[in-house]
């Protein structure tokens, strides 16, 4: 009876697994599917907790515990900080995967028959999956938290590609080895481990700020993988389903991702995208125009359509409320107000439309590029608040620009363009904004919050409706 009660509710899981990755294509759905995903884990756990096997109750009850005590914290971040919590649900599932290879690969040294080839291969991938997922995770997670100690910028040094992956090739030769006999040469285990948590931090070292929100989906990707093959190790089906769902759908966003910077795996992992360029010589002096929060809601306010291209700035400054009172100001003067959304902007994959969902930002007026760049054209005024690289027209035409073939937002053919920025320091790809020189293009210094509350007071206290 228990056995079928387990079976049951691992079945019921997956399914409602698949179906909560299903429901959350949908902005209409997402909510449904993160219920779908809450009742799934919770049949998974319950599931488990049914298993006969069990005999030390209380480490179960003291992981529970201690779970709660760092989950519900976490629980609280604010929005705004949701890349960085991200990052951290990796490292905790890369942990986990790795923990559970290393103590089944010592249990298993009293009991030789249980090497098989296969669960020994699976054991060796969970343990380098999982330990580069956790320290690769934490590193990525004081990127995007900008802590002092780890440099947002790429950190690189002479033959560091040949080195990390001669690094990795080590840790996969000796687990090879380990296949080959796992217990006359048990002493290479924590050789791999090591390897592997080092070549986690080696990883992410060279990878700008810019590249994160593939960073993310990638690192997803190897949780998941590293699931896989922990469910194999288990012989667990419910771990093999769900890690499996958890690392395709991030492999496929990292595709995505690639996709939408017009560059590959190996330039995002190995480019170091993202290093200061350089200027030639004796570089052209350009000024950039400045406007004030006054002249800038007066534009505005004589425009019929205007386009917001919300960016990292926002995010950083937790703007997207001052952003909606703006969105209600412009509405009520009845100028058409849409948002236009780039696949890589902020520092995860849809940081953008969370950040405006939070503010209550109509699902509708959210336009991805593709789509608002036709429209680009017949603008009247196009706001980028924050947003940098991704309106970047050196993007079509200069060749040795880093960001050279990445598709953009075409803010720079809209009839006037505001940009508020803090300074003209250069963004995530080391590189100057030709936007923030161009003709058309107007400046607003400062902090995007009180930059975009500034505008919206101008607004506030106009006269008449448009």
């Amino acid at each position: 009876m228990t056995f079928w009660l387990i079976e049951g509710a691992y079945l019921v899981a997956s399914a409602l697994f698949v179906m909560s990755l299903y429901w959350m294509n949908d902005p209409r759905t997402a909510r449904r599917g993160v219920g779908a995903g809450v009742v799934a884990m919770t049949l998974a756990i319950a599931g488990t907790l049914l298993n006969p096997g069990i005999v030390n109750w209380g480490w179960i009850a003291g992981a529970v515990a201690v779970g709660f005590l760092l989950g519900v914290p976490l629980s609280w971040v604010p929005l705004t900080a949701v890349p960085q919590r991200t990052a951290v649900s990796h490292a905790f599932g890369g942990l986990a995967a790795g923990l559970v290879g290393v103590a089944k690969f010592y249990l298993w040294q009293g009991e030789p028959e249980s090497f098989t080839a296969f669960r020994t291969f699976a054991l060796v991938a969970e343990v380098i999956l999982g330990f580069l997922t956790f320290t690769g995770s934490l590193m990525a997670a004081g990127k995007l938290q900008e802590v002092k100690w780890i440099p947002q910028r790429p950190v690189t040094y002479p033959f560091q590609n040949q080195a990390n992956i001669g690094l990795l090739l080590v840790a996969v030769a000796c687990g090879f080895a380990l296949v080959w006999k796992p217990v006359e040469l048990a002493a290479l285990f924590p050789v791999i481990v090591v390897l592997a948590l080092a070549f986690g931090i080696l990883l992410i070292i060279p990878i700008g700020g810019a590249d994160m929100p593939t960073v993310i989906s990638l690192l997803n990707s190897y949780a998941g993988l590293s699931a896989v093959a922990m469910g194999f190790v288990l012989d667990n089906k419910l771990l093999v389903i769900a890690g499996a769902l958890d690392g395709s759908s991030g492999l496929i966003l990292s595709i995505i991702m690639c996709r939408a910077m017009n560059r590959s795996f190996t330039n995002v992992l190995f480019g170091a995208f993202g290093q200061v360029q350089q200027k030639a010589g004796a570089a052209e002096v350009r000024t950039a125009k400045r406007e004030t929060p006054e002249g800038a809601a007066q534009i505005l306010e004589m425009a019929s359509q205007v386009v917001i291209v919300p960016g990292y700035g926002m995010a950083v400054a937790q703007a997207q409320q001052r952003v909606r009172e703006l969105y209600d100001e412009l509405t009520k003067r009845r100028i058409e107000v849409k948002f236009a959304i780039h696949p890589v902007a902020g520092r995860m994959p849809g940081h953008m439309n969370v950040l405006l969902a939070e503010a209550d930002i109509p699902y509708d007026k959210l336009v991805e590029m593709d789509d608002i760049n036709p429209e680009m054209p017949q603008t009247d005024v196009v706001l980028v608040i924050g947003a940098n690289d991704v309106v970047n027209p050196a993007a079509r035409h200069d060749k040795a620009s880093p960001i050279f073939g990445m598709p953009i937002i075409d803010a720079d053919k809209a009839r006037m363009c505001l940009a508020i920025k803090r300074s003209m320091n250069p963004g995530f790809a080391g590189i100057e904004n030709e936007l923030y020189f161009a003709d058309r293009t107007y400046m607003l210094f400062g902090d995007a919050k009180a930059v975009v509350g500034d505008l919206v007071k101008q607004l506030a206290g106009g006269s008449g409706l448009h």
